[in-house]
């Protein structure tokens, strides 16, 4: 990298992540200044939106070539008050934890105990969420059987499309008013909320152009005052760009980046979505741009790069807002899951690969920094020299690119109604989430505990943490005489929750929907301005509800334990198993041994577990596929945990297939930490044995020691292994290359590692940020040392 970008590099690096309180009160003096009391509730949000954009902070540093902050300085992160307000004691824990830690001045406790407080207590969605939510929805959320997305974040894992690099906003405005124009108000009833909502969008597109307009005037005044010719000469080009775009459709790759990037600003300014705002293809958008500058003269593949890089640092300046509770810890991390997408396939079906996307590759490798995630989409009709180059990448250590087949992406999609050409332009957001970029509002709205519905089974209902009845009573398990019984009687409990969590999702969806819309994000998915409808009411092409199973490994593994060696085998009885379970295995050490190590385990290719994990999946699928939400769209399934895999783990006691109560469960579709014991291909061909293409994403986990990939051959292997589990209509793959030995060192040192980056789940950290349950979580996962 030059020394412009090792220098913007460094200072992103060293930049302390803190709360900036200077988006709530922003919002919080607009609501009080009464001036959109009377206005309809999207006007409202669209004004509010306006207000903060002609209000905050410009900063600029020095070297930039891409601007716009998510808040007043690199890494000062804002709060959202109307989702969710963070009490006194919420601030002191986020500024004293001693893992993902923002810093909290004096000012921001003031302002929130004297301003922001007093104002939205008892108006959040948080609070209005849990005064509308059943009790036994509650109570379910309580004990740790699934988590709620929306509890401290709006509605997320957006994805944009085509549409900032083909569109200006003044474009934008034209089809909101030939929309207007066309509204009918004579048969339909809907008609006015329409135009509340196309009104509120206008608006919020002036927020945005006049907000572009701010730093240009900044960016001018910087010029004038700018001693060298040469610096003086780039801001001033960059104060045309941004009187240029978003208004305007962009000309140029320059024009292009810094287009998406207000987009992206704004998106996440008006409120914070889970996850951040996500580029998607961002080679395919970027490539006709590239190529037309390089022929015409304007552009450099240096000069590319660079601006590629000061792209990539943006990303990183913008750590998570800050969560606490059970949303802490189903996803502690600074990581704000931007994913962008690299490769694929065109629109017609052709390979996607071209020059840019190898230039992208080389700045994911030469950046080396946690956001943004990045990935490829993997097609048969790719070349091997794209993967290959990636994987170069991955033996580096760094945990990106992850690695995602576009074949079964489309597949996914198409499935769920998209059309073929939507599909083709789709990809993954967050972790490894599928959905048609630009087009589809897809909610993730929780992660839900598999192992801890069969601990709930085994006590007829009764979680044994609190002794509360929160399950039907599917009887005592020690009548169960088959193993087809007690799976049924574990259908039932599962059922009966995801009808708690569907039944909830939709009650959230519904207050989103009404009292928290996003007209600005609304401008930027496809049919929101044509249907007149917001992002979060169903305003897009496709609007898709996921909820996310976890622990598909241990609870496979915990049933094929009791399936082989109480109902197969019969060498122990339930009665001995349950107390053996509520002994948390003192006691029953040799039972333990047994369970451990004398049982079928998923991941070996041994249809013995593996065809249990293919029940377990179909149940799961049918307890939540096709089930109706509020936005004209359905709910369906994917496969993945983040870190909520620790968090459940500490809630579910000792399992049947010898996990110990409190201990991590398997993280996505990975096996058991250190269950598999066959190499990676029996891995893949296990995890392939489920229908991934009846998914919407599913995770899967491999480790391998770094000796393993060294050479042409260890990277010739490990395509191999890829393109296998591929042909097999793998989701996607990802790949810690670490020795167990610098792990236990950098837990006991971290001072001495404070660089050292991990594979998680579907994002990349810091190894010394994480808890110390998830850094033994992944010093425990198999390391394989063969491909």
């Amino acid at each position: 990298m030059n020394a412009r970008i090792l220098r913007l590099r460094t200072r992103s690096l060293e930049a302390q992540p803190s709360l900036s309180d200077e988006r709530a009160r922003l919002l919080t003096r607009f609501y009080q200044s009464g001036v959109a009391r009377t206005q309809p509730v999207p006007v409202q949000r669209a004004m509010a939106f306006a207000h903060i954009m002609a209000n905050k902070t410009i900063p600029i540093d020095p070297d930039e070539l891409i601007v716009g902050e998510r808040g007043p300085a690199p890494k000062a992160t804002p709060t959202y008050p109307e989702v969710c307000i963070h009490s006194p004691e919420d601030l002191a824990i986020i500024s004293g934890r001693e893992k993902v830690a923002f810093a909290v001045d004096d000012s921001v406790r003031k302002a929130y105990a004297q301003e922001i407080i007093p104002f939205w207590q008892g108006h959040s969605i948080r609070e209005t969420l849990f005064s509308h939510l059943p009790d036994d929805w509650k109570a379910a959320y309580g004990a740790g059987i699934f988590t709620e997305f929306q509890e401290q974040r709006s509605p997320g894992h957006t994805a944009c499309g085509d549409k900032p690099y083909r569109k200006g906003l003044l474009d934008l405005k034209s089809q909101i008013e030939e929309t207007i124009a066309c509204l009918d108000f004579f048969n339909d009833p809907q008609a006015m909320d329409r135009k509340h909502e196309l009104t509120g969008m206008a608006i919020a597109a002036d927020g945005m152009i006049a907000f572009a307009r701010r730093h240009a005037d900044r960016l001018d005044a910087m010029a004038a005052a700018e001693p060298d010719a040469r610096r003086r000469a780039e801001l001033e080009q960059m104060a045309v760009i941004c009187r240029r775009v978003p208004a305007h459709a962009p000309r140029t790759f320059w024009e292009a980046l810094q287009a998406y990037w207000f987009v992206h600003v704004g998106v996440i300014t008006e409120l914070n979505p889970w996850d951040a705002f996500n580029p998607g293809r961002l080679d395919q958008h970027l490539y006709p741009f590239y190529k037309k500058d390089l022929a015409e003269g304007r552009l450099t593949e240096d000069r590319a790069r660079e601006l590629l890089s000061a792209f990539w640092i943006k990303f990183n300046n913008h750590p998570a807002p800050p969560k606490t509770g059970v949303t802490a810890k189903e996803s502690n991390t600074y990581v704000d899951f931007a994913l962008i997408n690299v490769g694929g396939v065109r629109a017609t079906g052709a390979d996607a690969v071209n020059d840019l996307s190898y230039l992208i590759l080389d700045v994911i490798e030469e950046m080396r920094l946690l956001q943004p995630s990045s990935m490829v989409q993997l097609s048969k009709k790719n070349p091997d020299r794209f993967i290959r180059r990636a994987l170069r990448i991955v033996r580096t250590g760094f945990g990106q690119p992850s690695i995602f087949n576009t074949d079964a992406i489309v597949q996914e999609l198409v499935r769920q109604g998209k059309n073929v050409a939507d599909a083709r332009q789709g990809g993954c957001s967050g972790c490894v989430e599928a959905g048609a970029f630009g087009r589809e509002a897809y909610f993730l709205t929780g992660y839900f505990n598999l192992p801890k519905i069969l601990e709930l089974t085994l006590n007829n209902g009764i979680d044994p943490r609190t002794g509360r009845q929160l399950g039907p009573a599917t009887g005592d398990p020690c009548r169960f005489d088959t193993f087809e019984s007690l799976f049924e009687a574990w259908t039932r409990q599962l059922n009966h929750f995801i009808d708690i969590k569907i039944r909830g999702n939709n009650i959230i969806e519904q207050i989103n929907a009404r009292q928290m819309p996003v007209p600005f994000l609304s401008l930027y998915i496809d049919d929101c301005i044509e249907k007149g409808r917001d992002y979060n009411a169903g305003g897009a092409r496709y609007n898709t509800s996921y909820i996310q199973g976890v622990g598909l490994g241990s609870i496979s593994d915990a049933l094929t334990a009791l399936k082989e060696h109480v109902f197969s085998r019969k060498t122990v009885c339930m009665a001995d198993v349950l107390k053996a379970l509520k002994s948390n295995f003192d006691g029953f050490g040799a039972l333990h041994r047994r369970l451990l190590e004398d049982t079928p385990k998923y991941g070996n290719d041994d249809d013995a577990a593996d065809d249990v994990m293919q029940m377990v999946f179909e149940a799961y699928y049918r307890a939540v596929d096709g089930r109706p939400n509020t936005r004209g769209g359905v709910h369906r399934i994917n496969l993945l945990p983040t870190t909520c895999h620790v968090y459940f783990g500490s809630v579910t006691g000792a399992l049947p297939d010898g996990r110990m109560a409190g201990t991590p469960l398997s993280e996505g579709i990975s096996p058991v930490q250190g269950a598999d014991r066959n190499g990676p291909t029996a891995v893949a061909r296990s995890a392939a044995k489920m229908d991934h293409i009846r998914t919407g994403g599913t995770l899967l986990n491999q480790k391998f020691l770094p000796q393993v990939l060294e050479g042409d051959a260890g990277i010739t292997k490990l395509a191999q292994l890829v393109r296998t589990y591929f042909r097999m209509d793998g989701h996607h793959i990802q790949f810690n290359v670490v020795d167990r030995t610098i792990l236990e060192q950098a837990k006991r040192t971290p001072d001495d590692y404070r660089d050292l980056i991990v594979r998680v789940a579907g994002y990349s950290d810091y190894f010394v940020d994480l808890t110390e349950e998830l850094q033994d979580e992944i010093i425990r996962r198999t390391a394989h040392e063969e491909v």
